[in-house]
């Protein structure tokens, strides 16, 4: 998991990006598009075409970093392009990279009643 810092966003860049692009097209992409800072110290989050690739930007304070994910099979629960850009939480976040519908996610356990 991607050690996501207290007070830092999440932002997911709604629709689909052109996943050749590397630290300095997303960056850029993250200025012009998005209208934001990447240097910020905030996360974003860019999905590919097919669905099954998203990239992560992120800068420490110290450096740019670029995470990658690739689903074996299915695909990431993304929003449509007419959303934008989306603030999630760091839990829905990960929530995202484990595959789970990030919007809804479903317990898998039942509170036991009181009896």
């Amino acid at each position: 998991m991607i050690p996501v810092p207290s007070g830092a966003r999440v932002w997911l860049a709604a629709g689909h990006t052109d996943m050749r692009k590397g630290f300095d097209g997303l960056a850029l992409m993250v200025q012009e598009t998005l209208r934001r800072d990447p240097h910020a110290g905030d996360l974003y989050v860019f999905r590919g075409r097919r669905g099954n690739l998203i990239k992560i930007l992120w800068h420490d304070g110290l450096g740019m970093s670029l995470y990658a994910k690739r689903l074996e099979r299915g695909h990431f629960i993304w929003p449509s392009p007419a959303d934008g850009v989306i603030a999630i939480s760091a839990s829905q976040l990960g929530y995202m990279l484990e595959g789970i519908d990030w919007r809804n996610p479903i317990r898998s356990w039942r509170p036991q009643a009181a009896g």
